[in-house]
């Protein structure tokens, strides 16, 4: 597939959980919550998970920002869903190395994340990419004990 192709893809792809996007809403009983803004775009996004056992049993968005920043969180909820801590804390960290333009292995667990690579040649929106992953990071680091 040429680069012009693959870029139309993702593309799709990015539109398309930004316009239908997994897991919006909040989880009423979750057990963590986290609140974080990226006051550069004005994104912010409140991220709710039900963690039981070291399992990431649930994992719900909400809040508004610009498309990259809101299909990133639907993109990351599916991801994580049904992983434990430290398999969704690796897949964030694989992601974070894919927007700093370092290696980084994708499998296909991580679902439809590696539409966003494109993203790591504009400096500006990688913190919008990142928005969600930095929510999972913050409520998780508390349960790795």
């Amino acid at each position: 597939m040429s680069m012009g192709n693959l870029d139309q893809l993702y593309r799709s792809v990015i539109m398309d959980h930004y316009k239908n996007p997994r897991n919006k809403g909040q989880i009423d009983d979750g057990t963590l919550t986290v609140d974080l803004n990226n006051p550069t775009c004005g994104d912010s996004i409140r991220l709710t998970m039900n963690v039981k056992d070291d399992m990431i049993e649930n994992a719900r968005f909400d809040g508004e920002g610009c498309s990259i920043s809101m299909s990133s969180a639907s993109m990351m909820t599916e991801a994580v869903k049904g992983q434990t801590v430290e398999r969704a804390l690796e897949m964030s960290q694989q992601f974070s190395n894919m927007m700093l333009g370092e290696d980084y292995e994708i499998t296909e667990d991580m679902g439809d994340i590696e539409a966003l690579s494109g993203v790591s040649q504009f400096p500006a929106r990688i913190k919008c990419a990142t928005l969600a992953w930095k929510a999972l990071e913050k409520g998780t680091e508390n349960e790795e004990e």
